[in-house]
C-alpha cells in the first residue's frame, strides 16, 4: 500500500493532509484508489482546493540528471474545493484514479526495475492564495502483460536494456495517443545489426486491444493483444526492426 503523509507549509497549525492507495503497483489502463483525510488544524480555514495529481519525471525538464524537482502531470484532478475546513475537524474522501493506458513504467517483466521511470502521487492543498504540493509519493507501474512478451522479444533477440526517459509532447508515429508525454525507451543493439555502441529508442502507444510499437521516425509496428504469444512476438519484431535497421 503506497502511503504519504505531510504536514503542511501553509504556517502554524495549518491542515494536514494524508493519502493512502489501495494498492502500491498498478498496470497502465487500471484504476487506483485513494484515501484522502484532510485534517483541520488549529483555526478554521476555507479550502480553496484539494486536488490530486499523478506524477512523472520529465528527463527533459530536470537540470539534473537523476533529479526530480520538476515533475510533469500524468494525472490531475480536482478532490474538493470551496468549502470550510473547521479546526479540529476531518474529512475523509474516497477518490478513484483512473491510470491513462500510457502510463509510464517504473517496472517490467516481473517486477524488474527499470531505471529512468518513476511515478507518484501528490496531493495540492490551497488556503487564501497559497499552494502547497507536498512530497512526492512513489509506487510502482508494472508492465502490461503485453508489453512483458515485447521486452522478453528484444532480450531474447539480443537487444539490452539501458534506460526509460519520459518526454514532453508526442511522438510523430504515434496515431492513438491521448496524452502530451511519452515514455521512451531505449536499449543497445545486438552486434548482428551493425550499430556498434548505438542504441535503439522506442515507445509504447498502448490501447485497451492493442498496441503500437513507435521506432522514433522510424516506423510504427501494432500488435494486437488477441493471440499474441512469445513466438509471434519475437517473429514480427525480428521481422520489423530488421526491415528497419540492420544494415
Amino acid at each position: 500500500m503506497a502511503f504519504r503523509k505531510f504536514l503542511s507549509a501553509l504556517g502554524v497549525n495549518a491542515p494536514e493532509v494524508e493519502t493512502v492507495l489501495d494498492r502500491d503497483a498498478y498496470r497502465p489502463g487500471e484504476r487506483a484508489n485513494a484515501t484522502v483525510t484532510l485534517r483541520g488544524g488549529g483555526a478554521d480555514v476555507e479550502i480553496a482546493r484539494l486536488g490530486l495529481d499523478v506524477v512523472t519525471r520529465f528527463e527533459d525538464m530536470e537540470p539534473v540528471e537523476g533529479e526530480w524537482t520538476n515533475p510533469g502531470v500524468v494525472v490531475s484532478q480536482t478532490v474538493a474545493e470551496g468549502f470550510e475546513l473547521g479546526a479540529g475537524r476531518e474529512h475523509v474522501l474516497q477518490v478513484p484514479v483512473d491510470l491513462p493506458w500510457e502510463t509510464p513504467l517504473t517496472h517490467v517483466l516481473g517486477g524488474r526495475r527499470l531505471r529512468g521511470g518513476r511515478v507518484a502521487v501528490r496531493t495540492e492543498l490551497s488556503i487564501d492564495g497559497a499552494v502547497d504540493r507536498g512530497d512526492f509519493d512513489e509506487f510502482a507501474v508494472h508492465t502490461l502483460p503485453a508489453q512483458d512478451l515485447v521486452l522478453a522479444a528484444f532480450g531474447d533477440l539480443g537487444f539490452r536494456f539501458d534506460e526509460a526517459e519520459v518526454k514532453k509532447g508526442t511522438p510523430k508515429q504515434s496515431v492513438a495517443s491521448r496524452v502530451n508525454y511519452w515514455q521512451e525507451i531505449e536499449m543497445w543493439f545486438p552486434p548482428e545489426y551493425g550499430y556498434t555502441g548505438a542504441q535503439l529508442e522506442f515507445v509504447f502507444n498502448a490501447r485497451e486491444d492493442a498496441m503500437d510499437l513507435l521506432f522514433g521516425n522510424a516506423g510504427r509496428l501494432t500488435l494486437a493483444y488477441a493471440g499474441l504469444d512469445a513466438e509471434r512476438c519475437r517473429s514480427e519484431i525480428d521481422a520489423y526492426s530488421r526491415s528497419l535497421f540492420q544494415r
